[in-house]
């Protein structure tokens, strides 16, 4: 059959018309259009497809046999112009995925990782202290990765950045590659980087970054950790007058307690109860170093000696708030500050040398120390282990933790007494 416009025009809905000469082209009609079809059998699988040319009169009838024959080759020559469409079309969309993941990969550098991390992570379940430090390695350690795609961070990047930092401060540098572990865990886990990325920071330098040990006085003292001596325990308790009060009163309750730095500075009134005649410090849950941890509890600790006398004399003075203020700003006073105060008495400080102080006899040691000076005279006095360690706020390991949830309150009150008299023994060596 030959085109007529007025057949065209005059099709039903649901109607075509064939042409003999052109096999498999039609023109079929519907409500509104006239559409013109290839229809033909698919010389890859048998079946029959049809594939829509073009709308008439927008496209004319020669116009339509130019476009059926270019498709009457394509499939003469083997192949079929609809699954050949559809072909392209997945490609095209996956060159469009492919584009975007690549632009998204580019966009999550190693910043924004991070970042995540600190918001995700970080802030929801540290402390305010180890998460301000966590930011400030990652604001001032990560250098020239920092605008880096996170997909783009080698095994020899990652060497590099944690060496570099290792050669001055190795023990920054083993934080630093914890940290960036445990981000590139999160992100992992949250599925912002694509499942074959590999945690570089896990596997690079693991056991190899050793501490070179402290300073002082421009040399170094190595690795050993300190604990005085018990003669150098009477000695320095003889000699804490001469400290202020403050600093005085929290070292005092470093050596009668065990306790940490940051739970004592953090004392109020409110903790102290009396029970049975007994003085009782509870240190909340959440003050602890324990804190993220499910099975943890309150540490409670029993006051004894110079320890209890100097919270009694600080809560008639404080009442149930802090016990040890600070005088620059609202709170208790910054650790910190105790660890310069001693620093500052240290023989070796060169800190104002024109200012006259009362300088240590008892030298080379931290606040720190002295709760690990009264962890080994407990050892020394012959306080079991799970006593000990219970004593100084720390979670028994393994399966002893696990499933042993008894609060040794019974024990510390036998061996902190001890200790307490212990300790007073020693200094009445140098107190008389």
């Amino acid at each position: 059959m030959h085109f007529d416009s007025r057949t065209a025009k005059a099709l039903q809905p649901g109607q075509h018309i064939t042409f003999t000469d052109y096999p498999g082209l039609r023109l079929s009609a519907s409500a509104k259009l006239r559409t013109w079809i290839y229809r033909y059998r698919s010389s890859v699988d048998g079946r029959i497809r049809q594939v829509a040319i073009g709308h008439w009169p927008a496209m004319s009838f020669p116009a339509a046999i130019v476009s059926w024959e270019a498709l009457k080759n394509q499939r003469d020559s083997g192949s079929d112009p609809v699954l050949s469409a559809k072909q392209e079309k997945i490609e095209a969309k996956a060159l469009i995925e492919k584009e975007q993941a690549e632009k998204a990969e580019s966009a999550y550098t190693v910043r924004v990782l991070c970042d995540e991390y600190l918001t995700g992570h970080i802030y929801r379940h540290r402390a305010k202290k180890g998460a301000t430090e966590i930011t400030r390695m990652f604001d001032t350690m990560l250098g020239s990765i920092e605008g880096l795609p996170a997909t783009a961070i080698t095994r020899a990047m990652a060497f590099d950045l944690i060496q570099r930092h290792a050669a001055k401060s190795p023990v920054q540098a083993g934080k630093l590659r914890c940290e960036l572990g445990a981000a590139w865990d999160y992100a992992m886990d949250a599925g912002r980087l694509p499942e074959t990325a590999v945690n570089w920071w896990r596997l690079i330098l693991r056991g190899k970054i050793r501490s070179k040990g402290k300073a002082i006085a421009g040399q170094k003292i190595g690795t050993v950790k300190r604990v005085l001596s018990e003669d150098e325990v009477g000695e320095l308790i003889a000699w804490l007058p001469n400290f202020p009060i403050l600093i005085a009163d929290v070292l005092t309750l470093y050596l009668w307690t065990g306790a940490r730095g940051a739970e004592i500075v953090g004392m109020t009134g409110a903790e102290m109860t009396e029970e049975n005649g007994q003085v009782w410090w509870t240190i909340p849950k959440s003050r602890t170093k324990n804190a993220r941890h499910e099975g943890a509890a309150d540490q409670r600790v029993p006051l004894y000696g110079r320890g209890l006398a100097v919270v009694l004399r600080r809560k008639r003075l404080y009442g149930g708030g802090v016990l040890f203020p600070s005088r620059q700003k609202a709170g208790h006073v910054d650790q910190k500050t105790i660890q310069q105060q001693v620093h500052y008495r240290q023989p070796y400080c060169p800190t104002r040398p024109e200012m006259t102080r009362s300088r240590l006899t008892v030298t080379h040691w931290a606040p720190h120390d002295l709760r690990r000076t009264s962890r080994t005279l407990l050892a020394k006095l012959g306080c079991p282990d799970a006593v000990g360690e219970m004593i100084l706020g720390h979670m028994l390991p393994g399966v002893v933790g696990t499933y042993n949830r008894h609060q040794y309150d019974g024990e510390k009150l036998k061996w902190l007494l001890t200790l307490s008299e212990h300790l007073e023994l020693l200094a009445k060596r140098f107190e008389n």
